[in-house]
């Protein structure tokens, strides 16, 4: 079993940065990712990071910056020239290939407006 927790999330003016954490517990995790969902929208995978790879949504590309360390089960997301389309509840996820599961965080909310 893995369990994540994410924090970081809050309230920011349009341009400002925010970075999210990430940390799981457990073993055999291969990648981990961050989803997000807006009211109203589909949820949406942002960035992705894996051993030696980092993989980025086009809605975000440039702005935002995913790291971390997959052997310390640990991920992060920078979030850089925020624009209030970028508001929603931040999700981390953990890829364990086999037996193919995907564990998710309780989420965190991130609020761009002036």
């Amino acid at each position: 079993q893995v369990q994540l927790v994410e924090s970081g999330g809050g309230l920011v003016q349009p341009g400002g940065s925010l970075r999210l954490s990430c940390v799981a517990s457990g073993f055999g995790i291969n990648s981990m990712r961050w989803y997000r969902q807006a009211p109203g929208k589909e949820r949406e995978l942002v960035a992705e990071i894996g051993t030696d790879r980092t993989s980025y949504a086009d809605s975000v590309e440039g702005r935002f910056t995913i790291s971390g360390d997959i052997a310390k089960n640990t991920a992060y997301l920078q979030m850089n020239s925020l624009k209030p389309e970028d508001s929603a509840v931040y999700y981390c996820t953990a890829l364990v290939y086999n037996p193919g599961m995907e564990y998710w965080g309780q989420g965190t909310q991130v609020t761009v407006s002036s």
